[in-house]
């Protein structure tokens, strides 16, 4: 199966196409690809455990990311995330790509 890491810079609040996109992830799960999304800039607001977005949810098979550089932009600190979202550095897109992973920035 394939490797794929997206890349989501937008609010859930503000645009209704990262639903669509979340779908994607969970879609791409759970036809057994290894899915990565990676949250910069706006898309970190889905990343706090205060935040009720359905669709999110169902990301159980994606491993989450929350870019650490958009998060204190934000003045959103790493214990207010979702217990499955991980906190990493922009270099984690690099890795993905330098590995072959399908990337794409959704």
């Amino acid at each position: 199966m394939a490797k794929y890491f997206l890349i989501e810079s937008r609010s859930p609040f503000d645009s209704a196409e990262v639903n669509n996109n979340y779908q994607l992830a969970s879609d791409l799960a759970s036809k057994g690809h290894e899915v990565s999304l990676f949250l910069v800039e706006n898309g970190v607001f889905a990343a706090r455990s205060t935040a009720q977005i359905n669709d999110f949810s169902k990301l159980t098979n994606v491993n989450l990311f929350a870019d650490d550089f958009s998060l204190r932009e934000r003045g959103i600190s790493p214990n207010e995330l979702k217990s499955t979202i991980k906190v990493a550095g922009i270099s984690i897109v690099v890795e993905a790509m330098a590995q072959g992973t399908k990337t794409m920035w959704l």
